[in-house]
């Protein structure tokens, strides 16, 4: 997906190096499966393999369409523990790496890697369709190859996550309307507020792996359990799974003494939402249009096989 000199860019797992792949994953897919395969190929192309892993976790947790949908749902504290909890989780992975990745590990998981196992999204991790030439960057996206990259990105990164967004928003519909709030309540011993708050970072995560889907699919049936009486830290755990966030956050007096998250509109009403709504509606409009005209659907049927490295690399060029 970027055109870069992995050796260079990502060369240790020094805060350089760590900061370059936190930005690169903020900026990639939000699919789980797009963003362990491009981690890998990052790996085998010479990336260091802590980098690798931060670029993994960030592709994941700090993308900006999480964070629309979080604020959306769940509103802005979750979403600043979003952005706190995530960095804070590969700053603990990097200290625990280092206390007990041995060399011959790295050496294992790159034999691995190697094998080429055929893994889901792997030819759109391997895709770059990167515009190197052209000017400033308003001048490369707004190129007739930048925008044919843009539309590629689109169609293909919904094609990655619709399956889980949909799903998310079912589980999340479906629990909302047959699960009574008294059952949350109970089971998240909401009358015992020290329980509660240890309580919620253990099952969030067992929750997530009973019920998992893509991070942004996830976050719907977050704001279920967020209004079921689920604990701040449970939420946080539920997503990425993390307890001393809710400890810093309870510290500011930031985390929020209602549980109201927006599941559903009550109603439908005409308001700046909805022009915001038409407006992307018109450009998603003319990003399919222009995916399905420069070839896109050809690409699309290589999303989940290994590319061709001639094709991958100069698609765009």
């Amino acid at each position: 997906m970027y055109c870069i000199e992995e050796t260079w860019l990502l060369p240790d797992d020094r805060p350089r190096s760590i900061a370059t792949a936190l930005a690169l994953g903020a900026a990639s897919s939000s699919c789980s499966y797009a963003a362990v395969a491009l981690a890998r190929s990052l790996f085998r192309k010479g990336a260091h393999f802590t980098a690798a892993m931060a670029f993994e976790m960030a592709s994941t947790n700090l993308v900006l369409e999480l964070s629309i949908t979080i604020v959306a749902l769940l509103g802005w504290q979750l979403t600043l523990a979003e952005f706190v909890g995530a960095p804070l989780m590969v700053v603990l992975l990097i200290l625990l790496f280092r206390m007990f990745l041995s060399r011959d590990l790295v050496e294992e998981a790159k034999e691995q890697a190697d094998k080429g196992i055929s893994g889901r999204m792997e030819g759109h991790a391997e895709m770059d369709m990167s515009v190197t030439e052209g000017g400033s960057l308003w001048q490369r996206m707004t190129s007739d190859r930048g925008l044919t990259a843009i539309s590629h990105y689109f169609v293909m990164d919904w094609a990655a996550v619709w399956l889980d967004v949909g799903g998310g928003l079912l589980i999340a519909g479906a629990l909302a309307a047959w699960v009574p709030n008294a059952f949350w309540q109970s089971f998240f011993l909401t009358g015992h507020p020290v329980l509660a708050t240890l309580w919620g970072p253990i099952v969030g995560p067992l929750v997530a792996v009973i019920s998992f889907v893509c991070s942004v699919g996830n976050i719907p049936l977050a704001a279920v359990l967020w209004n079921g009486g689920i604990s701040f830290g449970g939420v946080i755990a539920f997503i990425f799974a993390d307890l001393i966030v809710e400890l810093v956050f309870d510290g500011f007096a930031l985390i929020p003494s209602e549980h109201k998250a927006r599941v559903v509109e009550a109603s439908i009403t005409w308001n700046y939402a909805t022009w915001l709504d038409l407006g992307f509606l018109v450009l998603a409009a003319f990003l399919v249009w222009r995916f399905l005209k420069t070839g896109g659907p050809a690409m699309l049927r290589m999303m989940n096989r290994p590319a061709d490295r001639g094709y991958a690399h100069h698609h765009a060029h």
